[in-house]
């Protein structure tokens, strides 16, 4: 098989950069993979996965893993936030893919099972370590490390997100993640019956629910906040239960009279950015949250790398040189990674100034449709 590169070094080993190492070693590409923290940590609480998402992890070839370690369920339930059900969005069976319906883990389980496969696969794993310079020739791209060692390769791929450091060292003027007046509050909690996921509009927030074991469920609060602020760690808790406050539902209340100091609380800003092509520079790709982060309300930021990875490694297969591969691959991604970004900060919108229910529920219902294009 002749392909477009055959050595090839991956900056960052979150999500994105795990899959493709996976992808890559499939096709016998030799992978390097790095990762500046030395203990390999992943942040955040669960993660709401799509059922478009489920169809890259199962390509990547460890759905029976999430399915032994989270949950996978059907249908997406909104509600108004005293309990009264405005939508019931179904979740169709996925073309190309065993799946019907959506899922969540918690995200440390989903970064272990991903690290495992990686280091399966036969990529070279470099912990407490990540680029200091990349220079690149028509034939190379020669890397010196943080630890004092250099190397060379036929491809460089930044995947080390949102506030990538190969985006600000390779790619003058790109954009650089925005603030969207929003904030997103994180915790697990019991399922109190839940099935599937669900979610609860009030005025000025959206509280969620997704399963993401036999006994848990991941809570997700966003709501608006002007200006990006730390929450400090004393007022997590109060802050949080007073935001629930504003929520009639039953199972919400469950929730909030179970929120206690031994509960893990967690609160980031929300930020997002769309880089314009090329996603590449010569033999320097980026991927994932590096060129399209997405707020959470698609349920798809994750599931995107994923498929960068998918993608990517059906287009080595294509073969062609390097220059060509990118290219198809970029244009196969850009306008699905467009939508969901736009869709997505357009929910949030919604959400932030009381929007309209109805636009909220048709644009995750076509929104959802569109994901189950094929990749």
């Amino acid at each position: 098989m002749s392909l477009p590169a055959r050595r090839v070094l991956i900056i960052g080993g979150g999500f994105s950069g795990m899959s493709a190492a996976i992808q890559l070693r499939k096709l016998s590409v030799e992978v390097d993979l790095v990762e500046i923290d030395e203990d390999w940590r992943t942040d955040g609480a669960g993660i709401t996965v799509s059922g478009p998402s489920l169809r890259a992890i199962e390509a990547i070839g460890v759905l029976p893993q999430f399915r032994q370690q989270g949950v996978v369920f059907s249908g997406v339930e909104q509600y108004t936030a005293d309990g009264v059900l405005i939508n019931a969005i179904p979740t169709p069976p996925v073309p190309g893919s065993s799946i019907a319906g959506g899922g969540g883990i918690m995200r440390p389980v989903l970064a272990k099972i991903l690290a495992d496969e990686t280091r399966q696969s036969g990529t070279a794993v470099r912990l407490g370590v990540t680029f200091e310079k990349i220079e690149q020739t028509p034939d190379a791209a020669h890397v010196t490390f943080s630890d004092g060692t250099s190397d060379t390769y036929d491809l460089v791929i930044g995947a080390d997100g949102v506030f990538s450091s190969v985006r600000s060292a390779l790619f003058a003027g790109a954009p650089t993640p925005r603030y969207t007046g929003q904030g997103v509050w994180r915790a697990v909690v019991p399922r109190f019956g839940v099935e599937s996921a669900q979610m609860f509009l009030a005025k000025d927030g959206k509280v969620g629910f997704t399963p993401v074991s036999e006994e848990e469920m991941y809570l997700y609060y966003t709501d608006r906040r002007p200006t990006k602020e730390r929450i400090p760690q004393e007022l997590l808790l109060p802050t949080l239960k007073s935001l629930l406050a504003e929520f009639a539902a039953p199972v919400v209340t469950k929730i909030r009279e179970h929120l206690s100091e031994t509960s893990q609380i967690l609160y980031r800003p929300l930020e997002g950015m769309l880089m314009p092509l090329p996603w590449y520079d010569k033999r320097v790709l980026l991927i994932g949250d590096c060129v399209h982060a997405t707020t959470p309300h698609l349920a798809s930021g994750a599931g995107m790398g994923h498929e960068d990875a998918v993608v990517l490694a059906e287009e080595f297969k294509r073969g062609g040189s390097l220059e060509q591969a990118l290219e198809r691959y970029q244009h196969r991604r850009w306008e699905r990674c467009r939508m969901i970004v736009a869709n997505s900060g357009r929910l949030g919108e919604i959400e932030s100034t009381g929007g309209s229910k109805e636009e909220h529920a048709q644009i995750m219902s076509l929104s959802m449709s569109a994901l189950l294009a094929p990749i």
